[in-house]
């Protein structure tokens, strides 16, 4: 899916935003911050690639903004809007054949992979981070180069993933909400299973739901993929009794989550074949939002994944995460957009229309009239408040994140729930194809 922008197509588009609801008046504080100076280059024309939508007005009210930017500076701006799981491939394809998009929106660590074909993006970061109240812990681990204050990615939200259940199902269950221990939360499962109200949750190559479900499950006792001096750390006894506990909780799932990708829950959840998944604010809405699923939404509440032996709840939000690529010939352009899409004027609008979706990475934009606007989605406003991330507890590098891109985790829990492998057999695989990842030290 594309979208062509120019000054004549701007007609057009105001038009067809003109059903699109009215935003609620926000009251976001700002610091003083000089902006950087990004004269834009003679003659430029820019193309970004960003992930598709999950909820129309996301892409309705980015496009908008992205025409004022074109008019403004009298320029053309191609926007591309691709599935989920292609984004990585066209990511690879454009860093490495330095031809292609100017930008690329992509996933959470993916600058990290191709950072030395990336222009810095320090002085529009800082600026933002000024103005805005500083930016979130998530943001910088995913747009700082490790160990610097070097800016290659300028993320624009996070897709938090907690708990979606119903209460009706939960309570019959003899529970009045989710239990933060791992026993009592195998307990409510197996009892919803009882009930044939199941649980259930993607172990198949999803980007957000697989690896969500993967990764909480491993943190949440304590393991990790990636140690803290950079080798690999997912042969652990941690790792084992989390893969053994998940020996139990399988069994509960509701038929075919190994093949699940990140739309399967919405549509079973949607069904009433599933009454307790993982996801983001999308489901909700989409159940709140037609009469035909409104009862479902009423009975619907939202809770943090449980944290188990972890300190806070073992949470890391798909980020959507800007690059700019070294082989534009229009790096002012590129930033200068980065910058106005981020800007109160354009984000908070976009944040509202988006439903919260991608939370915000500025700490200034947790006064957006948006968590205000449904009790049930406040919880998805700290989605980047979180210490945990991709590769959790190392630092991020190429390593990290061409391991979460192969699913190293995902593939491993759903070997053992699908019987194919014994915990002990699935560490060692899962560890043998991280390594190849990372450089021998």
């Amino acid at each position: 899916m594309n979208f062509n922008i120019t000054r004549r197509g701007l007609a057009s588009l105001g038009a067809g935003l003109a059903a699109t609801p009215a935003f609620a008046q926000s009251n976001i504080r700002t610091g003083n911050a000089t902006a950087p100076r990004l004269p834009i280059e003679s003659g430029a024309s820019l193309r970004m690639l960003r992930p598709v939508r999950f909820v129309q007005p996301d892409e309705e009210v980015f496009r908008a903004n992205v025409a004022r930017f074109a008019q403004q500076h009298n320029i053309q701006v191609r926007v591309d809007f691709v599935g989920w799981e292609d984004i990585n491939q066209q990511t690879a394809v454009t860093a490495n054949s330095g031809a292609g998009p100017d930008l690329i929106i992509g996933f959470s660590d993916a600058p990290h992979v191709y950072q030395d074909k990336l222009i810095e993006l320090t002085d529009v970061a800082e600026y933002l981070g000024q103005k805005y109240g500083g930016w979130k812990r998530l943001a910088e681990r995913y747009g700082k180069r490790h160990g610097t204050n070097n800016w290659i990615g300028l993320p624009f939200g996070a897709s938090g993933g907690p708990l979606v259940w119903r209460q009706s199902a939960v309570r019959e269950a003899g529970f009045q909400s989710i239990p933060d221990d791992h026993a009592n939360y195998l307990r409510l499962c197996q009892e919803l299973k009882r009930l044939n109200k199941p649980p259930g949750f993607a172990l198949g190559n999803a980007v957000g739901d697989g690896n969500g479900f993967a990764n909480w499950l491993v943190w949440s006792f304590g393991g990790k993929l990636v140690n803290d001096d950079g080798t690999v750390g997912i042969n652990s006894r941690e790792t084992i009794n989390a893969l053994n506990y998940l020996r139990e909780l399988y069994p509960t799932f509701v038929p075919g989550t190994i093949a699940w990708g990140d739309i399967s829950n919405n549509r079973a959840y949607a069904s009433n074949e599933l009454f307790l998944t993982a996801n983001g604010v999308s489901l909700y809405f989409a159940l709140k939002n037609d009469p035909a699923t409104r009862p479902i939404a009423d009975d619907t509440q939202h809770s943090l994944l449980p944290k188990g032996l972890a300190s806070s709840s073992p949470m890391a939000g798909l980020t959507l995460n800007a690059m700019v690529f070294r082989h534009s010939r229009f790096p002012n352009a590129s930033k200068a957009l980065l910058a106005f899409l981020l800007e109160s004027e354009q984000y908070d609008p976009w944040l509202q229309a988006n439903l919260g979706y991608w939370a915000q990475p500025l700490n200034a934009y947790n006064d957006s009239a948006v968590w205000k606007s449904d009790e049930k989605v406040e919880i998805f406003r700290n989605t980047m408040d979180t210490e945990f991330y991709n590769g959790y507890r190392g630092p991020i590098t190429e390593g990290t994140a061409a391991a979460n891109a192969d699913y190293v985790m995902v593939q491993m829990c759903a070997a053992v729930a699908s019987g194919q492998s014994t915990p002990e057999q699935a560490v060692r695989e899962a560890e043998r194809r991280a390594q190849r990842f990372f450089r021998r030290r």
